[in-house]
């Protein structure tokens, strides 16, 4: 595996509550640059926040999510030049706006997705307003045109090229007028992790975004969000189960484990929803163990 770089992109534009642009200094207070051996790189000024909703777009901070993601995709892509692996500490989940921006200036790449929600509100159907519902949405082209199509490059990704795993939101988010994910996007939802198991899954992942004609390579996006609540309860947004550390990992070893894996980035860690950095511990613990051959 390359060496491996982190950029720091604490931000919370996409959520109401703060508290995940700490995500970056706790765990890496925690130990985990030193862990996995990883370079630190740069660190991104934690954009201003307005807490009104754009009338136009239907979004908090539309603008400031456009010029993030311009700046991060800057320093995600020069990570990528020097033929090393970037992990982008978030922040929310908008954070994969600049990341995918930065692999679409290089060409056609791919997605690994896990989250314990599918993250498909369009703009129109989140009330709040908070983009880290619709990311997924927006990097596949469905939104105002001022957040999807960032340098002219609609979409980021192709609905084809991506891969989501281990969600467990789908009735909540069709009776809250989320759209179901679209038929063109491989899902493997947790029940199916449980079905078939996880390592399974992650393989089942694999064979998709390494297929013949497909993305040139593919991006890890991991919202702890996916793990069990019971284990994970340093998040905004609450849901009853969710994969175990263990799960976690087998999927996280699989994944980097492919020469096709080209990131990965770290999104939704809530610290001051851990007050005494047990929950850090336990996710550098995962993390290492998952990332580490």
């Amino acid at each position: 595996m390359p060496a491996r770089v982190i950029v720091e992109a604490p931000s919370h534009l996409g959520l109401r509550a703060a508290g995940v642009e700490a995500l970056p200094e706790v765990l890496l207070a925690a130990g985990l640059a030193e862990r996995l051996g990883a370079r630190r790189g740069t660190r991104l000024a934690i954009p201003a926040f307005n807490p009104s909703i754009d009338a136009g777009t239907g979004l908090l901070n539309p603008h400031g999510l456009r010029d993030h993601a311009s700046r991060l995709a800057d320093a995600v892509g020069a990570v990528l030049d020097e033929g090393t692996f970037p992990i982008v500490l978030g922040g929310d989940c908008t954070i994969l706006l600049g990341i995918t921006l930065a692999l679409r200036r290089r060409g056609r790449y791919g997605l690994l997705f896990l989250d314990g929600h599918a993250d498909f509100y369009h703009p129109e159907a989140e009330p709040t307003g908070e983009a880290a519902s619709t990311e997924l949405a927006l990097v596949t082209g469905r939104g105002p045109d001022l957040i999807t199509d960032l340098e002219g490059r609609h979409p980021l990704l192709r609905d084809e090229d991506v891969v989501v795993l281990g969600f467990r939101d789908a009735e909540h988010a069709a009776a809250e007028g989320s759209r179901p994910l679209a038929p063109t996007i491989h899902a493997i939802d947790l029940r199916s992790v449980r079905e078939r198991g996880a390592e399974w899954a992650a393989r089942d992942a694999l064979a998709y975004l390494e297929r013949t004609g497909g993305p040139a390579g593919f991006w890890i996006h991991l919202d702890v969000d996916v793990l069990d609540d019971a284990i994970m309860p340093a998040v905004d947004y609450h849901l009853p189960d969710g994969l175990t550390w263990e799960e976690l990992i087998a999927v996280l070893r699989t994944a980097v484990a492919s020469n096709h894996a080209t990131g990965l980035d770290i999104t939704i860690f809530n610290p001051t929803l851990d007050p005494d950095g047990g929950v850090a511990r336990s996710l550098v613990d995962a993390l290492v163990a998952g990332l580490t051959p």
